[in-house]
């Protein structure tokens, strides 16, 4: 399946502006023969806007879920898109699957990075949500999640064939999608897609490096430090044969983990 990575930072803000933006690289991604686009962490409304977040947060079935939906119908190509996601009095750092059929799913954040985040929303409890798209396990993450290993490891024993990981990494963390990422793809035996904000923004430099990687580590997609949709593809045949030689997942010894947990 080829997948579409749209690094950009979009206009903080403007949920109107990003989504208008999302319409195009899904139209820019159908072109290229993508499945799937994939945006960064809270790409409907930006990163660094403050209270915004609050304000502009909605529900996993809003307004702006419908018009995202319309996008991958329109387009028959699956959409993921960070946003903040209000349920009740609470906000959450989400992202959203919606297939070119309408079918969703949601991730809420579980591990939350920084007094930003910490402040303004609540960490998910749910550590893996998966979907299935044009023959693919999709499993959905954000940003700091994926660099705690026992996450990415749940993703593996469910399953998962592609850990899709929107992110707002910034400077100077940038080894997380030059070396971490690669490593959790190989030792998990998945592929990974990346997807970063880029530029400057608020108090934050974000360092873009967007990356979708394959199983035995090599990148199939690298941006660089510019806004730029970058595809590459998954090859479930290669994933079946590189699980079939890879032995990490038949040799674990889960019986010596329990002081892990």
């Amino acid at each position: 399946m080829r997948t579409a990575l749209l690094q950009s930072s979009g206009q903080p803000g403007s949920v109107d502006a990003n989504l208008a933006a999302l319409d195009d690289a899904a139209g820019r991604a159908a072109a290229g023969g993508a499945g799937l686009l994939v945006a960064p962490e809270l790409h409907l409304t930006g990163y660094a806007i403050g209270d915004d977040i609050a304000r502009l947060a909605e529900p996993a079935d809003g307004e702006s879920a419908k018009a995202v939906a319309e996008i991958a119908a329109r387009h028959e190509v699956g959409v993921v898109y960070g946003y903040p996601e209000r349920e009740g009095d609470l906000v959450f750092n989400s992202v959203q699957l919606i297939g070119p059929d309408g079918a969703r799913a949601n991730y809420r954040k579980t591990h939350l990075f920084g007094g930003f985040e910490r402040d303004s929303f609540t960490p998910g409890e749910q550590s893996v949500v998966q979907a299935e798209l044009g023959g693919v396990r999709i499993g959905l993450m954000i940003c700091y999640d994926v660099e705690f290993p026992e996450n990415v490891r749940a993703h593996a024993l469910a399953g998962t064939d592609l850990l899709v990981v929107p992110t707002a990494q910034m400077h100077p963390f940038q080894f997380v999608a030059e070396s971490l990422v690669p490593v959790r793809a190989f030792e998990n035996q998945l592929y990974v897609a990346y997807v970063n904000r880029v530029g400057p923004e608020g108090e934050f430099e974000f360092v873009g490096l967007s990356t979708l990687v394959g199983p035995d580590g090599v990148a199939r997609a690298r941006a660089g430090r510019s806004e730029e949709l970058v595809l590459g593809d998954v090859d479930p045949e290669f994933l079946s044969a590189s699980r079939e030689n890879n032995p990490y997942l038949r040799d674990r010894r889960p019986g010596l983990y329990a002081s892990l947990v």
